[in-house]
């Protein structure tokens, strides 16, 4: 079988390994694209391709013709992957499988952090709470941006802000009240923070910006929660704790595995998906919804569970049974060098 991931973290390399290495002793042929030809799964791919830039609906149409051309049997997407939900059928049509959740709403909806927070927060007023949510402002303007931050600081709170649509940490800033000090700057680095006058120089140049959250800064322990299911049943919820560095743990977190449960249940969320969660004064607070694998998946995995190729069989309607994932491994990662082969492209 063909299977093809578009343009994709560098991690899904492993995510390719473990399809590869399924338990089934299926053969797969792995066809790879991405804009830059230096990206490194490409070379883990048998067949390697450059994706054109464009508007949406050309890239779609090259995503069409891809599949048609190459005979893909199953497409995984992350680049557009709310815009290929909406064009499922056109893809089935070709005979193609797309691994990405067939309800398009509920994809946009995830996709927007604002709009994933008010669909939890309507969830609550109807009396089924799923997630404790940070206090948290859409901004678009300066203006709006210091009456969010004030509020926030009367309530007590750090504050924190971050495009309302975007991946892993990008554009997520902590504001700091006080300028870095020389020790600060020798001994810690900036990282993400950045200091309320500078935040709002930035922000003043223009007379609005794209929606940005304005929230509370969760300051306490950070879990990703890896999890495969069918539209009707979540098979496994794999919480990763995120410890110092690059050090993950996948611990046995009943409160969070639960969690995953009940989110499952009323959203019914297929394949993969990731909740991504901070406590603060001991409460689990809701970061993001990513419907699709997680650049960190590859860790969860090391519960014994193959997320990737579970995901597939449930793809192709196949049963599988009730994995058993084993809890309390910690582990890291390190950086390898890699020759780029440059006739790797088909």
């Amino acid at each position: 079988m063909n299977i093809w991931f578009n343009r994709w973290f560098s991690t899904v390399t492993h995510f390719i390994d473990m399809i590869r290495a399924n338990e089934d002793g299926r053969r797969f042929v792995i066809y790879g694209t991405h804009s830059n030809p230096d990206a490194l799964y490409l070379q883990n791919c048998d067949y390697a391709f450059t994706e054109p830039e464009g508007s949406d609906e050309e890239y779609i149409q090259f995503c069409l013709d891809f599949c048609e051309q190459h005979k893909i049997d199953i497409f995984i997407p992350r680049k557009a992957n709310v815009l290929i939900s909406k064009r499922i059928s056109d893809f089935e049509a070709k005979g193609v499988k797309v691994l990405v959740c067939p309800d398009s709403e509920l994809m946009e909806t995830l996709d927007n952090k604002a709009a994933a927070y008010h669909s939890f927060q309507s969830k609550e007023l109807a009396g089924n709470r799923i997630f404790s949510i940070p206090d948290y402002y859409v901004v678009n303007n300066i203006e709006e941006f210091k009456q969010a931050y004030n509020s926030l600081k009367k309530l007590g709170h750090n504050v924190c802000f971050k495009p309302v649509i975007g991946e892993g940490a990008s554009g997520f800033r902590v504001i700091k009240d006080k300028i870095h000090t020389i020790s600060e700057l020798f001994k810690h680095g900036n990282g993400y923070h950045i200091p309320y006058q500078y935040a709002c120089e930035i922000l003043s140049q223009q007379p609005s910006f794209p929606d940005l959250m304005v929230l509370e800064y969760l300051s306490g322990t950070e879990y990703s929660i890896d999890c495969v299911a069918s539209k009707d049943k979540l098979f496994a919820a794999i919480p990763r704790m995120k410890g110092s560095g690059r050090v993950r743990e996948l611990v046995n977190h009943h409160e969070l595995i639960k969690l995953a449960h009940t989110f499952h249940q009323e959203y019914k969320l297929p394949y993969i998906f990731n909740i991504q969660v901070r406590y603060n004064n001991g409460i689990p607070k809701l970061l993001e919804i990513n419907p699709r694998m997680s650049g960190g998946m590859h860790f969860s995995c090391l519960s014994g569970i193959n997320f990737p190729y579970l995901a597939v069989k449930l793809l192709l309607g196949e049963e599988i049974e009730q994995p058993k994932p084993h809890f309390g491994i910690r582990a890291c990662h390190i950086e390898k060098e890699m020759i780029l082969n440059k006739d790797h492209f088909a």
